[in-house]
């Protein structure tokens, strides 16, 4: 038997999200990074509603863009200590990295990951008005966190539930996600997003929108764990609605490769950081141009003050 490399070993066991001899191969360089990283900062009251902050070291030439990041996990396991690699490499292409805690099955169901998405991202546009870009909020996941990311970003009605405005969202990234995932057949999916009268609710694609925020959808070619159909299929939605949507589907890459990609150790892979870089940027354009529209426009009264945070 052929000897697993640095990237399935790390890949197959961050799909099981239980290895810590796994993670810490991804980690343990992510650890040098030149970066700030505040640890626990709570969104809500529950143990599980807490973010990671990673701020770049560096001086910035500007605002930096903040992305907020959900892992995977099947929605019933994971944890946000075990993706600081995640972090490490959005500071050091620039970015402010926002990584959440979330609850998990069988604690809560749909309803509380949801919630727990909705204020997680109010909290992040709260931060970066104060510190960072609140023009560059991009919302990100992988897998499970993938669904939780795009969901949010097109259905409105989870903030509202959630007691929060929807926030400024100038761009969402999926990795390997589930958004046109029916039928279910697994009991504890159906635990999870049922009954069958709610189960449309669970599909980011029955909610796209014109007026979307642009999305970069990475699905690695050989998922056998969500099927690369997934990323395909929104990303076809998407353009009928006239909203932006690059798709990239990795030859040979499995369903955790794509954010296993983003380690050190597996970075030589596939392009993943730099396909994120290039969306990013690209988003800084788009709203310099928006921007410039908005000076021609009659300015709205103010919609109230931002929460008070620390850097």
């Amino acid at each position: 038997m052929r000897r697993p490399t640095w990237v399935q070993r790390i890949a197959g066991l961050a799909e099981a999200a239980g290895s810590r001899a796994a993670f810490a191969a991804a980690n343990l360089p992510a650890a040098l990074g030149a970066y700030t990283r505040r640890r626990d900062v709570p969104y809500g009251l529950d143990p599980r509603q807490r973010v990671d902050v990673y701020v770049p070291d560096a001086a910035p030439a500007g605002p930096r863009p903040v992305v907020v990041f959900w892992h995977g996990g099947r929605w019933s396991n994971g944890d946000k200590r075990d993706y600081r690699f995640v972090g490490a490499a959005l500071a050091e292409i620039g970015c402010v990295a926002v990584v959440p805690n979330y609850r998990l099955y069988p604690q809560v169901r749909m309803a509380g990951f949801m919630q727990d998405a909705a204020l997680a991202a109010s909290w992040a546009a709260a931060y970066a008005r104060e510190f960072h870009d609140p023009d560059r909020l991009v919302l990100m996941g992988h897998s499970a966190g993938a669904l939780l990311a795009a969901l949010v970003a097109l259905d409105a009605r989870h903030f509202a539930a959630a007691g929060r405005d929807y926030p400024r969202i100038a761009g969402v990234i999926g990795l390997s996600g589930p958004y046109d995932f029916l039928p279910l057949v697994d009991a504890d999916l159906v635990d999870i997003f049922g009954p069958d009268d709610a189960l449309p609710a669970s599909q980011a694609i029955h909610f796209v929108r014109p007026g979307a925020p642009p999305m970069l959808l990475l699905h690695g070619g050989t998922d056998e764990t969500v099927w690369p159909k997934n990323s395909r299929n929104l990303a076809a939605a998407l353009h009928a609605c006239g909203v932006e949507a690059t798709l990239r589907i990795l030859p040979g890459l499995r369903h955790a490769d794509t954010v296993a990609a983003l380690s050190l150790p597996a970075r030589g892979r596939a392009p993943v950081l730099r396909e994120i870089d290039r969306f990013i940027r690209g988003l800084g354009a788009r709203c310099d141009r928006a921007l410039r529209r908005a000076e021609r426009l009659p300015q709205a009264p103010g919609a109230g003050s931002s929460a008070r945070l620390t850097e």
